[in-house]
């Protein structure tokens, strides 16, 4: 029997981070340089050696920067003539902080207008070391100024402005996202994990999903740190939240069959129970597992229906395993066969037994057969007469055969009565999270209903 299947999920984790960091801090324009579109009028020259007041501009500077003469050139795109003139500007010896100021907001505006992110960056940062700017307006320069090192993947400035952006503003969660991806993308794990929880953790609070590039991120970073706890956080709210296949299988790996104190020999069939139900198709490998447990079990109905399942998928029947997979079903087809005339006749016995395992077997035998509701109540019979090994899995049985008979409210409940059980209690808690899916991401099951 082949070891349960170990998703492709790690690998694709492994390496999200570069792809959906760029979607979340994004370039962000450089704020439109108001002071270099309204300067104010050159006063008259100063004489004598006086300086210029200080939020002034001379003649010869202000005739450069003229906005009337500005405007009409960045309209016509002449980007050539405005930088000409600021380089003029920047060759007038003994500007004060406020013609400076002025210069690079004049800097800023043609390096926006040209994508010249360079340029934008050292004028954003000469414009805010200007401490002329106040509140959100600071703020809106400062972000601008970290999305632009963002983009330029130069992570350890974006962090540097995204936290200064944090410390200055009144809304220092506006760039979390931000900063958190530009942590991972500097291979800071650890900081990553740190910020990324408490942001998962307030969505949540707020009833609101968590973003699942956030998710994605966390199951990332606990990859590349091998925090196998943080992993299974972050698996579990993505198959809470955005379960596909890959997701689910490798939950029911990681969260059940891999976990400390699972008893392969009681449940390993029930995680392929799980595992057919909770995901649209399964790989070759764990239809014929699942045919091979149930056969074992003597389950031969649970068997075919597996096999039926594989070959519906086209997982099954062909390449060099084609003979073994027409064997096993055959085998299973006829035991099914077998099984439907003989059932009835083992109620008897069942019921006189001192034991409920009997009747517990029997039960899901039915159920395979789609008897639901005859199956529910030799089951619960089962049960309620005890002496069972394993009540606990029984349970599991019944809310399995609750769920595929459509009576969710009653597995739900049954569920959430199983604790521990050698991976009982586990797997429960996954089928409530698959019953529980929102309908448009639950996936249709296709295998031994």
């Amino acid at each position: 029997m082949s070891q349960f299947r170990f998703a492709r999920l790690f690998m694709m984790l492994a390496a999200v981070g570069l792809n959906v960091a760029s979607t979340s801090a994004h370039a962000q324009k450089a704020p439109m340089p108001a002071a270099a579109t309204s300067g104010q009028s050159a006063p008259t020259p100063a004489t004598g050696g006086a300086t210029a007041p200080a939020d002034s501009v001379r003649p010869e500077l202000f005739k450069l920067l003229d906005p009337a003469a500005i405007k009409p050139l960045m309209d016509a795109k002449n980007y050539t003539e405005v930088q000409n003139r600021i380089t003029q500007a920047d060759a007038v010896a003994g500007k004060t902080p406020y013609e400076d100021y002025v210069t690079n907001r004049m800097k800023l505006s043609l390096a926006s207008a040209t994508s010249n992110d360079q340029m934008a960056m050292t004028a954003l940062e000469s414009i805010i070391a200007s401490n002329r700017l106040k509140g959100a307006e600071q703020a809106e320069f400062i972000q601008a100024l970290a999305n632009y090192y963002y983009n330029a993947k130069n992570y350890p400035k974006a962090i540097e402005w995204f936290k200064r952006y944090q410390k200055d503003s009144p809304t220092p969660d506006k760039v979390r996202p931000s900063l958190v991806r530009s942590y991972y993308l500097s291979n800071d794990f650890a900081a990553t994990k740190t910020e990324l929880m408490p942001l998962i953790a307030a969505s949540e609070a707020a009833g609101t999903p968590p973003s699942q590039e956030d998710l994605r991120l966390l199951a990332s970073a606990a990859i590349k740190m091998k925090d196998d706890a943080t992993y299974l956080v972050a698996l579990e709210k993505l198959a809470m939240y955005y379960p596909t296949d890959e997701i689910r299988a490798d939950l029911l790996n990681r969260g059940v069959a891999r976990k400390a104190g699972f008893d392969p020999q009681t449940n390993m069939i029930n995680v392929y129970r799980t595992e057919s139900f909770a995901v649209k198709t399964m790989g070759a490998d764990e239809y014929v597992d699942l045919a091979e447990l149930s056969l074992a079990a003597g389950f031969p109905t649970e068997a075919k229906k597996a096999m039926d399942a594989g070959y519906a998928a086209n997982v099954l029947g062909t390449g060099a395993n084609a003979a073994k997979h027409k064997a096993l079903r055959d085998k299973a087809t006829k035991g099914a066969a077998d099984d439907a005339k003989n059932i009835a006749a083992g109620e008897a016995s069942a019921n006189k037994a001192k034991s409920g395992a009997g009747l517990v077997n029997l039960g899901w035998a039915y159920a395979t057969m789609d008897q639901y509701d005859k199956g529910i109540g030799l089951i619960q019979q089962g049960i309620a007469k005890g002496g069972l090994k394993s009540p606990e899995e029984a349970k599991l049985r019944l809310g399995m055969a609750q769920a595929r008979a459509g009576k969710k409210a009653d597995a739900i409940a049954t569920f959430q009565t199983i604790k521990g059980g050698a991976g009982a209690g586990d797997l429960a808690k996954y089928w409530i999270m698959v019953l529980n899916a929102p309908a448009s991401a639950a996936a249709p099951a296709t295998a031994a209903k």
